[in-house]
């Protein structure tokens, strides 16, 4: 019995492998392989040339990166913005210019002019016609892009990941060192009919791109397994987790939708965050040194997880950008205050990780690489500061490069998870069949080495591997985004997360100094999780192929594509 028990647990390795391949390389072809096909919302019109409007904020101007490109002595470089609101309604702004933009004999000022289908529009004595696309007009044209995941079944797509969840289950059914398999084998089972329902209420909305929240629910299935191995008494906590995740996740992108609703919510975010930031301050318990702990009621949460959500919706609040010259002085404050009250609660990962995400979303709003260098210059001496005042993280970079010499003290995490991770190789040693387990902060710090030890180098890699090609979707995506908010925040929860990545896998290996950050998804701890979720909405949102987004309703399927959509074609604007 024991040959044949060894017999399927070396041949679900190899499945694992397969499988994972196999559906990373279908959510590629699906999410990168595509060429762009533009949505098309408007357009400006003048001597029989038709320039049309790709995106909800259009830069016109001479410049060679405007939207609307118009070579004319009397127009700026970048000229004035043309604007459409959640509500399909247009305005027009200018953006400081020269010969100023004016509709009949009224000026576009601060607050910028309401545009209607069929008004002419004066851009420095050039006037070009504007004309809305109607909503039926606009599913007619949509009808004529590419629908998401063309050409790679979706449906496909799931059968592998259940194939996948199944092969994981059936390891920790054949781990002699196994612990309350029936709540381990309940948790699995619970997770694949919500991976299912998730995608059928998809369907449902009629939305075919789901290869974000698969590999989504790819990466959160083994963090499932690293709980079972480590903690299967705590199965039922995190399933429940889990489930609010995606709840949250979908609530999320369903706020997203309404972008002046969004726009309009900033401010509740940023005192929520506050709020969340001043209690993990006054009522925090310390672990490992930084206090960013907070427990309600027997549950512990970190508040900081929760608080990335806010910043990146706060930061992403771009549109002001487009129309004011003051643009970044309340989100630097805000950033200085999550980061400074981060590193007085000793919470330094979380502090570095923040501060990466303020250096995209600062080139992305201002464009200027004299920002992010003196942004740079201040976080230089602040971490100079922080490490003459707080002896153990000088310790950490002084372990940094040496974790070796000092094997039973300041280097003992982390010389067992290089040990770990050697030890099982290619292929693992089998889902709760390390070691590494048992060491302190092996389910969340130093969770890639446990995941290399138990499922081997190959599928450590492929966990990299999916978050890398959710980050090249996200700025692929952010190059064509409907709407700058979307674009910004996709790439900075993506930034943040690859941040994450990048420290929980270089400083457990040691790569790094060791921050003791998680990695998104796989690692044990529900708030984290929470996070991830949401973060991913804004991804989501992000995402401008054909019934894919939160962002947009889904063009309706019964509408008449035989018309005449001649205007489809004409997407490249020309130059006069």
């Amino acid at each position: 019995m024991n040959g044949l028990a060894d017999y399927t647990l070396a041949l679900s390795k190899y499945v694992l492998i397969i499988v994972s391949i196999a559906l990373l390389l279908r959510c590629i072809r699906s999410l990168l392989s595509d060429r762009f096909e533009p949505e098309i919302w408007g357009y400006l019109t003048r001597d029989g040339e038709s320039y049309p409007l790709t995106h909800w904020e259009n830069l016109i101007g001479r410049s060679l990166s405007a939207d609307v490109r118009i070579v004319s002595p009397g127009v700026s470089r970048t000229h004035a913005v043309l604007r459409r609101g959640g509500n399909g309604r247009w305005r027009v702004y200018d953006l400081y210019s020269k010969g100023g933009v004016w509709i009949k004999k009224e000026r576009a000022g601060e607050e910028g002019l309401s545009v209607e289908s069929g008004s002419v529009i004066n851009f420095g004595g050039e006037k070009l016609r504007f004309r809305a696309v109607t909503p039926e007009k606009r599913e007619k044209l949509d009808a004529k892009r590419t629908v998401a995941g063309y050409g790679v079944s979706p449906a496909g797509t799931m059968f592998m990941l259940t194939l996948f969840q199944l092969t994981l289950l059936l390891q920790h059914a054949l781990t002699p060192r196994q612990e309350n398999l029936p709540a381990v084998a309940l948790a699995f089972l619970a997770l694949m009919a919500l991976d299912w329902s998730c995608y059928f209420f998809m369907r449902f909305l009629n939305r075919s791109g789901f290869e974000i929240e698969t590999l989504a629910f790819y990466l959160t299935s083994i963090g499932m397994s690293v709980a079972a191995s480590s903690v299967p008494n705590d199965m039922l906590k995190q399933l429940l987790l889990t489930i609010a995740a995606v709840v949250l996740f979908a609530l999320t992108g369903w706020w997203l939708r309404d972008l002046e609703r969004t726009m309009s919510a900033r401010s509740t975010v940023v005192m929520g965050s506050i709020a969340l930031i001043f209690a993990n301050i006054l009522f925090s318990d310390a672990v490992l040194g930084a206090r960013n702990w907070l427990t309600i009621g027997g549950l512990s949460i970190q508040p900081s997880e929760l608080v990335k959500v806010g910043y990146i919706y706060v930061g992403a609040s771009t549109l002001d950008r487009l129309f004011r010259r003051n643009n970044l002085s309340t989100f630097i404050t805000f950033s200085a205050f999550c980061v400074g009250s981060l590193a007085l609660i000793g919470d330094f990962g979380t502090a570095l990780i923040f501060f990466v995400t303020f250096l995209v979303i600062s080139y992305l709003r201002s464009g200027s690489f004299a920002t992010v260098l003196l942004a740079i210059t201040g976080a230089a001496m602040a971490a100079f500061l922080a490490v003459s005042i707080r002896p153990y993280v000088a310790r950490r970079f002084v372990t940094w490069g040496h974790v070796w010499e000092d094997v039973y003290g300041a280097g003992f995490q982390q010389t067992r998870a290089m040990s770990a991770a050697a030890a099982g190789g290619l292929y693992g040693k089998g889902a709760g069949a390390g070691w590494l387990k048992d060491i302190v902060a092996a389910n969340t710090d130093m969770v890639f080495a446990m995941v290399c030890e138990e499922q081997g180098l190959i599928i450590g890699v492929i966990m990299v591997a999916a978050m890398l090609v959710l980050a090249l979707f996200a700025v692929r995506s952010a190059r064509h985004g409907r709407s700058a908010y979307y674009s910004i925040a996709a790439c900075a929860a993506m930034s943040m997360l690859l941040a994450q990545l990048a420290m929980n896998v270089f400083g457990s290996l040691d790569i790094l100094p060791f921050t003791g950050v998680t990695f998104p998804f796989v690692s044990r701890g529900g708030t984290s999780l929470l996070s991830c979720w949401m973060l991913m909405a804004f991804i989501k949102s992000a995402d401008n192929r054909r019934d894919a987004s939160f962002a947009v309703r889904a063009a309706s399927q019964d509408s008449d594509a035989e018309e005449d959509l001649s205007d489809w074609e004409v997407w490249q604007p020309r130059e006069k």
